[in-house]
C-alpha cells in the first residue's frame, strides 16, 4: 500500500502527540508499506530519522486556510495513494481519495455557540467529512457514541482505537531511574524557581477544560491547608495555552485571590513536562468533556496520583486508578484533591493502580489496530476496482 498521512499538526499539544506517537509506532511495526507524510516545511527535520519506506512531502499551507480545501487534495493526488489518513476531524472539502479520519472529540459541537453561522458550517463540514470517510477511528467508546449520536455516522463505519501515553513518560525501574534523573530534575525545577509543593494541570485551556473551577477549588484547598506542615504553601501550575486568550481564567484567579499562588507556564518541552508530572503533589484534570483524556494517563505513567472528572470518556480511560469528582462542583473537586494529598493509604493505592492502568495502553497496539484498518480499506478498494474491471470486460 501507499499511504498518505497528514502530519501538519505535528507540533500541536494533543493532536501532535497522537501524530508523533503513531508515526513512530508505524515506523517500528511496518516495513512493507510506503508512507508519504504531508508536513509543513519547518517540521521536515522532525521526520528525518524515519525508515526508508517513509517519505516527506512539504505542504506550504495550513489546514485553517480556505485554499486548503483544494490545495491539499491536489497534493494527495500526486502520489496516487491507496488511502489517506487524516488524524483529526478536519477533512478538506475537495478530498476524493479513499481516506480514514481519526476523531479525538466533538467538543467544538458541544461547547461552541450553537445556532451561529460558523457553528452550523463547522457541523456541516464535520458531518460531510466523516460520512465520506471509509472508516472513522474514534479514540474511545465515549467518542464513538458521540460520533454516532451527534453526527449520524453509522456504527458500521466507526472503529475504536485507543490512544496511549508516550513511552517517554513510563518509568520501568522506578527507584533507580528517579535517582539517576534527580540532578536533571533539580536543574529544571531551579530554572523555573520551584521549591514548593504544587498541583499540576497540563492541557489546553478551552472552555470545556473547566479551568476557572479548578482555580476556585485550588483556592478552597489552599485555605483549608494553610496550617499544614507540608502543604501550607501549596501552589497551582498550569501548563498549556497562553492565558491572555481566556479572560475567564484570569478573572477566576483574581476573584479567588490566589494571584501569587497560580503560575501559567505556557507550553514546555516534553522532558520538562515529564519533570513536572513526576514532581507534582497531584495532577488535577477536572475537564467537562474529553474524547480520550491523555494527560491523566501521562501523569499516572510518571507515578503521580490523579484527580479527574467522573464524566465523558475519563472514567472509561482511567478506570478505578484515579480519584473521580464532579467537575461542576468546586467543593467536590476540592474534596478529591484534599483526600489525595492527606490520605497516605489512598494516595499510595492511586499511584500503584495508576501505573498499572497507564501500562494497559501502548502505541504498539494502537499502530497494529490502525494498520488493520488500513488493510481493510485498501482491500475493499481493491475488490471494488476488480469488480469494475470485470464489469467493463463483460465478465
Amino acid at each position: 500500500m501507499r499511504i498518505v498521512i497528514d502530519v501538519r499538526r505535528l507540533r500541536d499539544f494533543g493532536i501532535g502527540t497522537y501524530i508523533r506517537s503513531l508515526i513512530q509506532a508505524l515506523a517500528a511495526a511496518d516495513h512493507e508499506n510506503d508512507y508519504v507524510l504531508a508536513a509543513l516545511a519547518e517540521d521536515s527535520r522532525m521526520l528525518a530519522e524515519l525508515p526508508n519506506n517513509f517519505a516527506t512531502a512539504v505542504y506550504r499551507g495550513t489546514d485553517r486556510e480556505w485554499l486548503d480545501h483544494l490545495a491539499f487534495p491536489l497534493l494527495v493526488r500526486r502520489f496516487a495513494p491507496d488511502l489517506v489518513h487524516i488524524p483529526l476531524n478536519r477533512v478538506p472539502m475537495g478530498m476524493t481519495a479513499p481516506y480514514v479520519v481519526t476523531v479525538h472529540d466533538v467538543g467544538s459541537l458541544l461547547f461552541d455557540e450553537r445556532g451561529s453561522v460558523r457553528a452550523n458550517l463547522r457541523r456541516y463540514r464535520l458531518r460531510r467529512g466523516l460520512r465520506r470517510a471509509k472508516v472513522v477511528i474514534a479514540v474511545s467508546e465515549a467518542t464513538r457514541r458521540d460520533v454516532e449520536r451527534l453526527l449520524g455516522i453509522g456504527p458500521e463505519h466507526v472503529r475504536v482505537v485507543y490512544n496511549a501515553p508516550s513511552p517517554e513518560f513510563f518509568t520501568h525501574n522506578y527507584k533507580e531511574q528517579r535517582e539517576s534523573e534527580e540532578p536533571e530534575r533539580r536543574r529544571i525545577l531551579e530554572r523555573y524557581q520551584i521549591d514548593y509543593p504544587f498541583l499540576l494541570y497540563a492541557g489546553n485551556i478551552r472552555p470545556q477544560k473547566n479551568i476557572p473551577r479548578l482555580v476556585e477549588a485550588f483556592a478552597v484547598v489552599r485555605a483549608n491547608l494553610a496550617g499544614h506542615p507540608v502543604y501550607h504553601d501549596l501552589r497551582l501550575i498550569i501548563i498549556g495555552d497562553e492565558i491572555s486568550r481566556f479572560p475567564s481564567v484570569r478573572r477566576a484567579v483574581i476573584q479567588s485571590r490566589v494571584e501569587q499562588a497560580v503560575r501559567f507556564l505556557g507550553f514546555v518541552p516534553q522532558e520538562t513536562l515529564r519533570c513536572f508530572y513526576q514532581t507534582a503533589a497531584a495532577f488535577v484534570f477536572p475537564s467537562l468533556y474529553e474524547g480520550f483524556g491523555l494527560p491523566p494517563l501521562e501523569a499516572m505513567a510518571c507515578g503521580t496520583p490523579v484527580v479527574t472528572s467522573n464524566v465523558s470518556s475519563l472514567p472509561e480511560v482511567v478506570n478505578d486508578a484515579a480519584m473521580l469528582v464532579n467537575p461542576e462542583n468546586v467543593f467536590d473537586i476540592a474534596r478529591g484533591v484534599r483526600e489525595v494529598l492527606l490520605d497516605e493509604e489512598r494516595r499510595g493505592e492511586l499511584i500503584h493502580k495508576g501505573r498499572q492502568q497507564a501500562a494497559r495502553y501502548s502505541w504498539e497496539r494502537t499502530a497494529k489496530e490502525v494498520l488493520e484498518i488500513y488493510k481493510e480499506v485498501a482491500e475493499g478498494r481493491g475488490k471494488r476496482h476488480e469488480a469494475k474491471q470485470k464489469a467493463r470486460d463483460g465478465v
